[in-house]
């Protein structure tokens, strides 16, 4: 068993610097694992029935938004921690600052890490010092294999060497937050490192991604948590569509244009921007 990934060249020649070259990228499969096939997974491993397993992840779900409500993280050894994490509209008063204002709401998530020994360098003293590297537990042994399989789903990832996704450039880094929002519930240890944003529009219609005003490009290398401001203004008659790596985007309409936000992932992400009905279209930043 292995993630499989397959070879795409970068097509974007507002990059020099990758432009031509070649990524893996990440494929999965059209199915999602639900709980009867982790309980049946967990009960080859234990000793225990699959009703009993399914009757706990079931109820996991509940216990957390429990905890989360109570304002508390939610660790799951070998996984991970979950936190709470919305954005909120700016006023110009304090007392205008309430609940109210709090509009996208999210579940921020930090994957559990652990060193690991990859090497060792010797120092002019002529003592020897191991190094170490933070891995995701979770990612510590997972075999990566190509695949040919056109069925699959590729989604771009990040590049580790030049910091950007597979078909798409690499930007400069942007500062959080967003025109009149911020965002609450962000790790400031991760804000220094850089995530490609790869952005896809189709339709006829136009879209801006913004962070403080400033366009952000496809390719653009993003903070963890930096928060992302999208306006869509829509083929005539249609609703458009927004999402961030296959999650979807809360759209508010006025006067035609369609507006929403999110925060950016900790990993290499995928914005698909759908404006109505229509042929593809390249995303320009400036349209």
């Amino acid at each position: 068993m292995s993630q499989k990934y397959i070879k795409s060249q970068n097509k974007n020649s507002h990059n020099a610097k990758s432009y031509g070259k070649y990524y893996a990228t990440a494929v999965y499969d059209n199915h999602f694992i639900g709980t009867e096939e982790l309980a049946d997974f967990i009960q080859q491993q234990a000793s225990v029935k699959k009703s009993d397993i399914k009757a706990v992840l079931d109820e996991l779900g509940a216990a957390m938004k429990h905890y989360f409500e109570l304002g508390q993280k939610v660790k799951l050894d070998g996984i991970g921690i979950m936190k709470v994490g919305f954005s909120s509209i700016g006023v110009a008063k304090i007392e205008d600052c309430t609940s109210a204002t709090i509009t996208t709401r999210r579940v921020l998530f930090q994957p559990e890490t652990e060193r690991v020994v990859v090497g060792q360098e010797k120092k002019p003293d002529g003592s020897v010092k191991q190094k170490y590297v933070n891995a995701i537990t979770l990612l510590k042994d997972v075999v990566f294999e190509e695949t040919h399989d056109n069925s699959m789903n590729a989604e771009p990832e990040g590049s580790e060497t030049e910091g950007n996704g597979s078909g798409s450039g690499n930007g400069s880094s942007q500062n959080s937050g967003n025109s009149g929002q911020s965002q609450q519930g962000g790790d400031s240890q991760n804000q220094s490192t850089g995530f490609a944003l790869t952005i896809s529009k189709t339709g006829t219609g136009s879209a801006s991604v913004t962070i403080n005003g400033n366009a952000v490009s496809s390719g653009s290398s993003l903070s963890e948590d930096d928060e992302v401001a999208i306006s869509i203004t829509p083929t005539e008659g249609q609703v458009p569509t927004a999402t961030i790596n296959g999650s979807e985007i809360e759209l508010t309409e006025d006067g035609g244009v369609y507006t929403g936000s999110f925060a950016m992932p900790g990993q290499a992400s995928t914005l698909i921007i759908n404006t109505g009905e229509g042929e593809d279209d390249d995303y320009d930043p400036n349209a």
